[in-house]
């Protein structure tokens, strides 16, 4: 069995989202496999690409230039289906990326068997999207897609903890926040796989949310460091743009995210 950093940086540094996903589900189920053996793999060292290797389409462009299309046509539930397959995507490199980046770090194993399990569902969630875009004459790459996912990822590639304040705390916690709309529209148009789909993304990315608040409370513990004043100098140093509302309370609070986190970061409407 390869040393976890080594497995983490051979997903990174494949370009295909099915390869890529499959390598890690791979992975993934040797780890627990191991873990529930009662082993203790080893970590090890192994250098992550600064940017992951990404398959020639989708075309990345600016934000401002992905085209915006009308969430209540179908061209434009397939548009969304495909910008939350591109963020699971990304969100399979983020998970990976976290455990050579940080590796100098000495963590709790419990640390590995969280991320590396918030990989494995990552890479189900893509699956799920690519599913859904080709049930319905569409595939992952055949619109462009947002070129910034992955600068949270860069901006922080030297700072762990705000690695946890951004990417958990702050992106994936903002899934929270707009998962149940999404899920509504498909609802209303009785497209059952799509929300079969989003609704099982829903009820994980809780967990993963959590993973970020655990282990940054856990860090800001060892550092005697007040994790609310530390999050928000964080988020204000690598975070572009306040937190916008309306917020899911109820899964933030539940994945360890209280207001007074996020709230004062908002802006103002």
């Amino acid at each position: 069995m390869l040393p976890l950093a080594q497995m983490a940086v051979n997903v990174l540094t494949t370009a295909d989202g099915r390869e890529k996903t499959a390598l890690s589900r791979k992975y993934a189920a040797e780890w627990q496999a191991a873990r529930a053996r009662g082993e203790t793999p080893g970590i090890g060292r192994a250098d992550p690409p600064m940017q992951p290797a990404r398959p020639e389409k989708p075309e990345l462009l600016s934000p401002r230039d992905v085209p915006h299309r009308k969430p209540g046509t179908p061209e434009g539930r397939i548009a969304l289906l495909h910008a939350v397959a591109h963020i699971e995507l990304n969100a399979v490199d983020l998970h990976w990326d976290i455990i050579p980046r940080f590796a100098h770090v000495k963590m709790p194993m419990g640390y590995y068997d969280d991320w590396v399990k918030a990989a494995d569902e990552e890479s189900k969630h893509f699956n799920l999207m690519a599913d859904c875009l080709e049930e319905v004459g569409s595939h992952y790459g055949a619109l462009p897609a947002h070129a910034g996912m992955w600068r949270a990822a860069e901006d922080t590639a030297d700072d762990f903890m705000g690695r946890l304040a951004v990417v958990p705390m702050v992106l994936e916690a903002r899934g929270l926040d707009v998962t149940p709309n999404m899920i509504r529209l498909f609802k209303q148009a009785k497209a059952t796989s799509a929300v079969a789909a989003l609704e099982t993304i829903y009820s994980e990315e809780v967990a993963h949310v959590a993973y970020g608040s655990k282990w940054f409370h856990f860090l800001c513990g060892r550092n005697d460091l007040d994790p609310k004043q530390a999050f928000h100098e964080l988020v204000q140093t690598y975070f572009h743009g306040a937190l916008k509302p309306p917020f899911n309370e109820e899964k933030r609070a539940e994945a360890g995210i209280p207001p007074d986190f996020y709230w004062p970061l908002a802006v103002s409407t």
